[in-house]
């Protein structure tokens, strides 16, 4: 058989309907929501992963393309974990890597629920972009897109550099989200903020002093989640 339709066979195996009813309901999947028309199986997360472990030198990047077409949402976390994989294998050509690399970002529009950003964007575009520095400006193009998965994309795939001590990426997304009205965008852009200042409080709290009384709360609060109670409530309050 295809390999391509026994994962899809296997993965179909792993339904779990009590699951599956939380998550739509957890990622928002109703008329109206961020995640309209979202089908999901029930499968846990690590189990989506093992399979791509066991599939992804199987599956072509054609394969995989379809697979992260699916209306099924493990589905195409299962393609973007197999994304991961061949991107990281010790085999993977700087040609290879770049082909996943426009891959995903030809296709972001089906990278469309926060998870799928988050498990993947730091691994395939912030990896790709730290390696190839020319092309750095792609985040800018991602972060002024209409589309909010590119946005998410965006920020998130600064988490890579983040990790590597380099600030300055998340530091210029920042500033082009800095008011966007999404939650989700609102969330992004205070976590990255936050993971900057775990490695260098400095870089954070300037930036936050600068612009912590015109960005929104949400925002925030998940930049100054992890700071001393007396200082998070100064900053909520205007007092610094």
């Amino acid at each position: 058989m295809n390999p391509l339709k026994t994962l899809q066979n296997e993965l179909k195996l792993e339904k779990n309907e009590e699951k599956r009813v939380i998550l739509q309901r957890f990622f928002k999947t109703k008329k109206g929501e961020y995640a309209q028309g979202d089908e999901f199986y029930g499968i846990i997360v690590p189990k989506v992963r093992e399979k791509a472990k066991k599939y992804f030198e199987e599956l072509d990047l054609e394969q995989v393309k379809e697979l992260l077409h699916s209306k099924i949402h493990e589905e195409r976390l299962c393609a973007l974990f197999i994304l991961i994989e061949k991107y990281k294998n010790k085999k993977s050509t700087p040609k290879n890597k770049k082909e996943i690399y426009k891959l995903y970002l030809n296709n972001t529009k089906f990278i469309n629920n926060w998870d799928l950003v988050d498990l993947s964007a730091p691994n395939i575009v912030g990896n790709y972009l730290f390696e190839n520095r020319k092309e750095i400006k792609v985040l800018e193009k991602l972060a002024k897109s209409e589309l909010l998965w590119d946005k998410r994309i965006s920020i998130v795939s600064t988490l890579y550099f983040i990790r590597e001590k380099e600030f300055d990426s998340t530091i210029k997304i920042s500033k082009i989200l800095l008011q966007d009205e999404h939650d989700l965008i609102q969330k992004a852009v205070g976590w990255m903020l936050r993971e900057v200042g775990k490695r260098d409080l400095k870089i954070e709290e300037n930036f936050l002093k600068e612009n912590y009384k015109i960005m929104p709360r949400t925002m925030l609060r998940y930049a100054i989640e992890k700071f001393p109670e007396e200082k998070r409530q100064k900053y909520l309050k205007g007092k610094i």
